[in-house]
């Protein structure tokens, strides 16, 4: 079966290595002198309801093994620790090493055992925690990381790099887990299309509400924030 294609982005520094590099070297130097945390993409109001999604959904009781894809400064991790999830079985992943020393670094400046690794989700499979069996997560988040891979640069075929994106998320997620990503770019139309496919056999599962807008005599949201859950074997 061929690759279904993502809807097309114009390119963007925004989806480029070096300028993430750059941004959390900026923030690791400003964390080290003033103790900035750094910039919470999508506010705090974001990480808010994603950890309350959580809560109700994947709650930890439940002792997920939980995995942010494209972590940055760890915020959306370490609020699942104050919310009362294992530190030991969280992790988050960054292909910038910048954003990894960071979160590293807020982790310990709070006392949190957290996983944070360099990885690059497209060509890496993320580092198992000691207690998972397999490489399998029970529940997988993203918050804006989709958006800046489908900014990356173009193929020679000019398909995006976020055209293996799904395949990864179907492929690291255990039976019955489930994959919660917030985008700015794509609505949640567009979120269904690219992850409700025959490849990846992920179905809807929920989504959180965000605060809306009227334009032009249509209403639309300032993100999307979609959840989808991988069957479990009939």
């Amino acid at each position: 079966m061929g690759i279904e294609p993502v809807l097309q982005p114009s390119e963007s520094k925004l989806g480029t290595k070096a300028h993430w590099d750059n941004v959390y070297e900026e923030e690791l130097a400003n964390f080290k002198e003033l103790g900035d945390e750094g910039e919470i993409w999508f506010g705090i109001e974001t990480v808010e309801k994603t950890v309350d999604w959580a809560l109700e959904n994947v709650p930890p009781t439940a002792n997920p093994s939980v995995l942010e894809i494209g972590c940055g400064n760890g915020t959306l991790v370490l609020a699942l620790v104050e919310a009362g999830y294992a530190a030991t079985h969280l992790s988050g992943i960054d292909y910038s090493p910048g954003a990894v020393k960071l979160a590293q670094s807020i982790a310990i400046a709070r006392g949190e055992g957290i996983t944070f690794n360099n990885c690059d989700f497209l060509k890496e499979d993320p580092p198992v925690l000691s207690h998972m069996g397999e490489g399998v997560w029970d529940l997988l988040l993203d918050k804006g990381t989709f958006d800046a891979i489908a900014l990356g640069e173009k193929d020679e075929s000019g398909r995006s790099p976020a055209v293996y994106y799904p395949g990864r998320v179907q492929k690291l997620l255990a039976p019955g887990g489930c994959f919660l990503i917030t985008s700015c770019n794509f609505t949640e139309t567009e979120l269904k299309a690219q992850f409700i496919t025959t490849e990846t056999g992920l179905v809807y599962h929920s989504r959180i509400p965000h605060p809306t807008y009227t334009f032009g005599g249509k209403e639309g949201s300032v993100c999307s924030s979609v959840a989808f859950q991988k069957p479990r074997p009939p």
